[in-house]
C-alpha cells in the first residue's frame, strides 16, 4: 500500500465542482487582485477566527513581515522567536531590518518555551520589540505565559498561525490571541489555496488600517499614497477558492483529529516512539502528526521502503542554518530544539486518508520498533 504524506488531489476531487464554479465566478467578474471575492473571504475568515478584521496578503512570510511593520518593528530592533520552526518566521524578521533572537522550545509541544523566553528577553542587550509565537504542527503555543512576558517587556505579541487554522486555546481561535495573527494558505495547509496566499487577523482597527495600507502601496484610494508600502495582495481567484475550502475546514480538522487518535491508539506504549502531546486547554488541528524517535532516519527509511511517505519538519534548527551564521549562535545553544531536529518524523496526515491507511502506517511503525533486538541496535527516544 502506497501512502503519500498528503494528498491534495483527493481533497480537490471531492470539491471539484465547487472549485470550478468559483473559478468561473472570478473569470466572469475579471476582478483578479483584491476585489469582491477577497473582501468576502476576509469577512468570512475574520468571523471564523472570531476577530473583527482579516486582510488577505500574498503569502504567510509577507503576512509576518507586514504584521511586524504594522507593529512598528524596524531596523535595529530585536524580535524573539523559537529556534525550531520554518525559516519564513525568521526571514520576516530580517525583511523588516530587525534581528532574530532565538529561543528554545518546549519538548512536548515543540512551541516557544515561556520560561526560556523570559530569560532570553531579560538577558537581551537590546530591547525586544516583538515576540513571534509560532503555533507549530497545529497546536497553539502557551499564549497566556508568553503574553505575560510580552507585557512585561513592552513587546508586541504576534501569532504565527500558519499551521494552526482552526486551532483553539482556552476556547479561542488561533489568530485572535494576540495583537496580530498571521496565516499562510500554502496549498498543503489545513486551509490551503491553489497557490500562494496569506492573511493577517486583528481586533485592532488601527492595525487593520495600517496593514491595508502596507499591502497595497500605502494607498487609501488610487494614486494617493499615505505611506511607502508594498505589493502584497491576495488574488481574487485564490480568495474564491479559499471561500470554498473554508466551508469544509472544521470537518477536515475533525477528521485529522480522528486520524491522530487512531495513530495514538496504535502507537501507545511502543518502545522508542513518542506520540504528540496536546497540552491542556488546547485543541490540536494536526496540520502534521509528528512523532519522535532517536533513530528517526532508520525509521524513515523503513517506512519509505514500504511505500509510506514521511517528512522531517525541520532537520536543522534556525540558529544553525547557514543563513543565520552571522548571528553567532553555536551548537548546544538550544538543546531542546536541536534534539527535536534529530528526532521528529511526520507521518502521513490528510483528511481524505482512510482508517485502514492510518492503521497500516501505525502497524508499520510498531513492527519496526518492536523488531527483535538482534535485527538492529537498541534505540529509544529522549524524554
Amino acid at each position: 500500500m502506497r501512502i503519500p504524506a498528503a494528498d491534495l488531489r483527493a481533497q480537490h476531487a471531492a470539491i471539484h465542482n465547487e472549485l470550478l464554479a468559483a473559478f468561473e465566478r472570478v473569470l466572469d467578474s475579471s476582478a483578479f487582485v483584491l476585489g469582491a471575492e477577497v473582501a468576502a473571504f476576509e469577512q468570512e475568515f475574520a468571523a471564523y477566527c472570531e476577530v473583527p478584521h482579516a486582510l488577505g496578503v500574498a503569502n504567510g512570510t509577507e503576512a509576518l513581515a507586514l504584521a511586524l511593520r504594522a507593529a512598528g518593528v524596524g531596523a535595529g530592533d530585536s524580535v524573539a522567536l523559537p529556534a525550531f520552526t520554518f525559516i519564513g518566521t525568521a526571514e520576516a524578521v530580517c525583511h523588516v531590518g530587525a534581528r532574530p533572537l532565538f529561543v528554545d522550545i518546549e519538548s512536548q509541544t515543540f512551541t516557544l518555551d515561556p520560561t526560556a523566553l523570559a530569560n532570553t528577553v531579560r538577558r537581551s542587550a537590546a530591547p525586544v520589540r516583538a515576540i513571534l509565537a509560532v503555533h507549530l504542527y497545529g497546536q497553539v503555543a502557551a499564549m497566556d505565559a508568553i503574553a505575560a512576558v510580552a507585557n512585561e517587556a513592552g513587546a508586541a505579541l504576534i501569532e504565527d498561525a500558519a499551521q494552526a487554522h482552526g486551532a483553539r486555546y482556552h476556547g479561542r481561535r488561533a489568530g485572535g490571541l494576540a495583537a496580530l495573527g498571521c496565516f499562510s494558505f500554502y496549498p498543503s495547509k489545513n486551509l490551503g489555496a491553489l497557490g500562494d496566499g496569506g492573511a493577517i487577523t486583528t481586533a485592532d482597527p488601527e492595525l487593520a488600517v495600517r496593514v491595508a495600507l502596507l499591502r497595497d502601496h500605502g494607498q487609501r484610494r488610487k494614486y494617493v499614497h499615505d505611506i511607502v508600502g508594498f505589493t502584497s495582495r491576495l488574488d481574487g481567484l485564490q480568495a474564491a477558492w479559499l471561500r470554498v475550502k473554508l466551508r469544509h475546514l472544521d470537518e477536515w480538522n475533525a477528521r485529522r483529529r480522528a486520524l491522530a487518535q487512531r495513530y495514538d491508539s496504535t502507537l501507545a506504549g511502543v518502545p522508542g516512539i513518542i506520540v504528540p502531546v496536546t497540552a491542556a486547554a488546547r485543541e490540536h488541528v494536526y496540520h502534521l502528526y509528528v512523532i519522535r524517535c532517536r533513530e528517526r532516519d532508520a525509521l524513515k527509511a523503513h517506512l519509505e521502503s514500504r511505500g509510506i511517505a514521511t517528512g522531517v519538519h525541520y532537520p536543522i534548527p534556525l540558529h544553525l542554518q547557514p543563513a543565520f551564521a552571522h548571528l553567532g549562535y553555536r551548537s548546544g545553544d538550544f538543546p531542546v530544539a536541536e534534539t527535536a531536529a534529530h528526532e521528529v518524523l511526520a507521518l502521513p496526515m490528510y483528511p481524505e486518508m482512510s482508517d485502514a491507511a492510518a492503521t497500516h502506517v501505525g502497524d508499520a511503525v510498531r513492527a519496526w520498533a518492536t523488531r527483535a533486538p538482534a535485527a538492529a541496535p537498541t534505540y529509544g527516544c529522549r524524554p
